[in-house]
């Protein structure tokens, strides 16, 4: 900046001499000398009014009126000296000369300054348009929260706004202090479209004043917990990012191939079950963006089915239609399934959380099981081309009913793909597991988050338990690829790479949280982990495959097959009826031994001789 202004000055005086001579100026060496004296003559009246101390980037309109008396007290220093020099008999100076020499060098100075400070904000602003924000107090929060906004990639922070009149004007940390009333001016200048109110330690009357004095513009308020809420932990899981899967599991996403996404929904009429759950809902959502000919969304949950449907109505450009409904009522799913000639059927509606389905055996085999034959026989008499269940790696030898009837469900689809593939009808009827579901209603991440914000204890129930994890993003990825992929009958599988133990991941969550955890070796930690022992039916350990050696690869690098055991048509009809027989009669016990024996302790592949004699 020195250098800059050096040069500017310089140059200003032989244009100063340019404008008054009126044609091109050879100074002599006398002049030369007043051109390189006006320089040093005003860097130090520069560097005492302050004009090197700001941040270019930051630089208020309150900069002109420092260079306006830096450059009035130098040109005049400057003129002093050069009509000495006439005295000493020097060739003199045109008076006309230091008043343009004034002029041409305040507004070089300054259009220097406020040029380089738009050159600076150009990649800034095209990086942050739109997300600029305004932190209101310039207090130890601010501040904080500034640098902190600075190395995110998601808002940007123009400067600050404070009632103090003692700090209008000067630089908080890089930043420039406002007045609150230049507002609206700063909203125009700086694309804002938010701001930040940080006086944690101010009264909440006078929050709601500065809150209420903002609503009067166009932007959204924010607000920064008082530092009661903030130290009793009420807000602080809030006021982290969400957390990521690399940052617990360290595995990369997988990637999807573009080719196998939409050739079972582009321009097909879709059925999603279980459409407003956690799974069917991202479902329903990237479905959407493969443009079907139609989406046909059914839940039996009235709430869940008008949050989804609000959601697709303003995505989708076709038809849309939300069902009211059970799997379970077959001439309900045969309706649906011929009115609007299904192509491809998603079977996401499942209870799935294990100590549920473990208090209500009568419920969750009636929904898992029963559910799934209805709708995937429906789905056969109608002629739908693709029908995938969505699994779990909780079928694999299964400790509990869910697991269990689970299992059975895919027995069902393989059954129904048997029969397509000795009518040559065509369809394929397949199925695909996977692990946790990070983000679902049945992952440990909300549980974990809950009790971390309550400031503990975390409840892990066994400190050898581990799980497979993948995203509800992954997840629905690999659902829809499976239906091109699959040939009829397979049960398909991810590559989701190691397990990860519940204890780690509850250690990294407290961790990421900004908590230590409390245990032998850091007694004065934070946040305790309490194990509590297995759940009923609860494993150690999940697996993907029911026999380790039946998996092979397909064209997908990280989705594998497996031909799985399976039952007869004849024994599975046989034994359909047992379960039927046993549910109208409420027969718990009876059900529970038919739902885990046949889908437990049979599953070695040497056929179905032993299922029959049950």
């Amino acid at each position: 900046m020195l250098v800059a202004d050096a040069l500017l000055l310089a140059f200003a005086v032989w244009v100063a001499y340019v404008i008054r001579l009126g044609e091109w100026f050879v100074p002599n060496r006398s002049q030369v000398l007043l051109m390189i004296v006006a320089p040093l003559l005003a860097m130090p009246v520069f560097l005492k009014m302050g004009l090197y101390r700001s941040v270019i980037r930051y630089l208020g309109e309150q900069a002109l009126w420092s260079i306006l008396k830096g450059m009035s007290l130098a040109a005049l220093l400057w003129a002093v000296l050069a009509f000495m020099t006439q005295m000493t008999g020097l060739e003199g100076v045109p008076r006309a000369v230091p008043f343009l020499y004034w002029l041409l060098g305040f507004a070089l100075v300054a259009g220097s300054r406020f040029g380089a400070r738009w050159l600076l904000w150009l990649p800034t602003r095209s990086r942050f348009s739109g997300k600029q924000v305004l932190i209101y107090g310039a207090g130890n929060a601010g501040r904080q929260l500034a640098e902190s906004l600075r190395r995110g990639r998601d808002l940007f922070p123009a400067g600050f706004l404070d009632d103090d009149r003692s700090l209008h004007g000067k630089d908080v940390g890089g930043l420039r202090v406002y007045p609150p009333e230049h507002l609206p001016t700063l909203l125009e200048r700086f694309d804002i479209h938010d701001v930040i109110v940080t006086l944690p330690s101010a009264s909440s009357a006078r929050r709601r004043e500065v809150v209420a004095s903002l609503e009067h513009y166009a932007v959204r308020v924010r607000i920064l917990p008082a530092l009661t809420d903030i130290a009793n932990g009420r807000h602080l899981v809030n006021m982290v990012r969400e957390v990521d899967i690399g940052d617990l599991l360290g595995r990369d996403p997988v990637a999807a191939d573009p080719t196998l996404l939409g050739r079972c929904i582009t321009g097909k009429a879709v059925l999603v079950s279980g459409a407003g759950g956690s799974i069917g809902s991202e479902l329903c959502r990237q479905i959407a963006a493969l443009q079907p000919g139609s989406l046909i969304l059914l839940d039996a949950s009235e709430h869940a089915l008008y949050q989804i449907h609000r959601i697709l109505q303003s995505v989708l450009g076709c038809e849309l239609v939300p069902c009211l409904g059970s799997v379970g009522d077959a001439a309900l799913v045969s309706r649906l399934l011929v009115k609007h000639r299904i192509a491809t059927v998603y079977h996401a509606a499942a209870y799935k959380h294990v100590p549920m389905v473990e208090a209500n055996v009568l419920e969750g085999a009636r929904n898992n099981v029963l559910g799934t034959l209805a709708l995937a026989n429906a789905a056969f008499d109608a002629g739908v081309e693709t029908f995938v269940l969505i699994s779990t790696d909780k079928a694999v030898r299964p400790t509990n009913i869910m697991g269990a009837s689970k299992r059975w469900a895919e027995l069902v689809v393989q059954g129904l793909a048997r029969q397509a593939a000795a009518r040559a009808t065509g369809q394929r009827f397949c199925a695909v597991r996977f692990g946790n579901v990070l983000g679902s209603s049945g992952s440990v991440i909300p549980l974990f988050k809950e009790q971390i914000a309550q400031g503990g204890p975390v409840t892990v129930t066994d400190a050898e338990v581990t799980r497979y994890f993948m995203s509800i993003h992954e997840a629905v990825q690999l659902v829809i690829q499976t239906g091109s992929l699959a040939s009829g009958g397979e049960i398909f599988l991810l590559d989701m790479g190691e397990p990860v133990r519940i204890l780690d991941l509850a250690r990294n969550m407290i961790r990421l949280a900004g908590y230590k955890v409390c245990d032998e070796a850091t007694p004065e930690g934070d946040i305790e982990i309490i194990l509590t022992g297995l759940r009923p039916g609860e494993k150690l350990y999940e697996e993907l495959l029911i026999a380790s050696s039946n998996g092979v690869g397909t064209s997908h690098p990280k989705i594998m097959k497996a031909d799985e055991p399976s039952l007869d048509q004849e024994t599975l009809d046989d034994l359909v009826e047992q379960l039927r027989t046993a549910l109208k009669a409420r027969n718990e016990a009876t059900v529970r031994a038919l739902v885990m024996h046949i889908a437990g302790d049979q599953q070695s592949g040497e056929g179905g001789a032993n299922i029959a004699e049950v």
